[in-house]
Parts: structure tokens; sequence; C-alpha cells
């Protein structure tokens, strides 16, 4: 099927591929996973544009994947993102601030 159309697996083209880097990156439910392999299965066009998507990040991973985030970033990100949970309650930490004072010899 063309874009507009349901193809294999009982699903659009256009959904499947609006949703091909989820599919990339697995973060699609295994039933909405197994639709889209299903439809790439039977679907030349839309197989087509995934394996240009798919090409796409693993040249991206090429020439950026040995790029690293600082340490400092690291451990800012997980302190905004720290949850604790007691009693049911969940509270999530969103700042965090630091102060450094300069200690003479």
């Amino acid at each position: 099927m063309g874009a507009m159309g349901f193809g294999p697996g009982n699903i659009d083209c256009d959904a499947v591929l609006a949703d091909v880097y989820l599919y990339l990156d697995n973060e699609t439910d295994e039933g909405l996973r197994d639709r889209i392999r299903q439809h790439l299965d039977g679907c030349a066009p839309c197989l087509a544009q995934f394996g240009i998507e798919q090409d796409v990040r693993a040249l991206i991973s090429r020439c950026c994947g040995s790029d690293r985030a600082p340490a400092s970033l690291h451990q800012r990100v997980r302190l905004r993102i720290t949850e604790a949970s007691a009693d049911g309650v969940t509270e999530t930490v969103t700042e965090v601030s630091v102060e450094r004072t300069f200690r003479p010899e």
C-alpha cells in the first residue's frame, strides 16, 4: 500500500512511518511492534523508508556515537529526575543547588 492506505498488519502506512523511530529504539509496546513488523514485512514502500531511517540512525551513531556527555551533566540530570517514594507518596526532586565556598589553608 502507499501512504494513506492500510497494509499488512492492519496498520496505516502513515502510522508506521510516524512510529518508525520509536520502533527502532524499541520504545513501542509488543503489540504495536508486532503490527509494525508485520506491516514492514509486506509493504515495500514502508520497508524502503524504514531502511532509510535505519541508515540515518546508523550514520548519526557512527559520527556522533563516541561523544559522551560530561559527568557533571549526568549528575545534574540524575538529581533532577530522582524520585523518592515513601508511604505511597511520590516526591520528585526538580531542583538542586550546590554552594561551594573557598577554604583558605
